[in-house]
């Protein structure tokens, strides 16, 4: 029963590195302001050893969820039900220069989506809505057809600072193997817990 001593060796060995273009999917845990649970899934922008970034729109309402109560957890699973990472931490806004070149980072399309996917624009039809989105990139692209979107004045990037990590791997010969790894004041201690 040996396991790094650092939670990111782990997260290096089970996550792609942030230069890889596919960024994989999280299930983004909140409490709304209310005091309800929520959920919804985003994608990870990249992580360091500070923590995991993921962007959104600065009016949504899990922006709103982590300004009122900043406790959220982030839920990787992976194809096959083999692997899963579970992380409890505090979001705080990311640096603007982290949120700036994330956003150039992003494909037009996704760059395109953070202009247009409002509550306002989800209440049009869906023929509607198609129209608006090809009318919006008509509008913006260079002189070679390609969308150039500026970075709009509502996005916004959160960092998750981890105090929990919880990483889970499926056995096809003995149990599944549950480690968890809580931030200390001295570092990280680990536990394993039944699967």
């Amino acid at each position: 029963m040996s396991e790094p001593s650092n939670p990111w060796q782990v997260v290096e060995e089970w996550l792609p590195g942030n230069d890889e273009p596919e960024r994989p999917q999280m299930n983004l845990s909140t409490v709304s302001v209310t005091g309800e649970p929520d959920a919804r899934t985003v994608l990870l922008s990249e992580y360091d050893s500070r923590g995991f970034y993921f962007h959104t729109d600065a009016l949504s309402r899990k922006a709103a969820a982590i300004v009122a109560n900043p406790a959220v957890a982030l839920t990787f699973l992976w194809p096959g039900f083999t692997k899963q990472l579970v992380v409890q931490g505090r979001a705080e806004v990311a640096p603007a220069s982290e949120i700036a070149a994330a956003y150039r980072a992003r494909s037009p399309f996704l760059q395109q989506l953070a202009w247009q996917n409002t509550f306002e624009f989800a209440q049009y039809p869906d023929d509607e809505r198609r129209d608006r989105w090809a009318a919006f990139t008509a509008a913006h692209t260079d002189g070679s057809s390609r969308p150039v979107f500026s970075q709009p004045e509502t996005w916004v990037g959160f960092l998750v600072r981890p105090t929990r990590m919880t990483f889970w791997g499926s056995g096809s010969d003995a149990p599944s193997r549950r480690v968890e790894y809580r931030a200390t004041s001295g570092g990280w201690t680990v536990a394993y817990l039944p699967g």
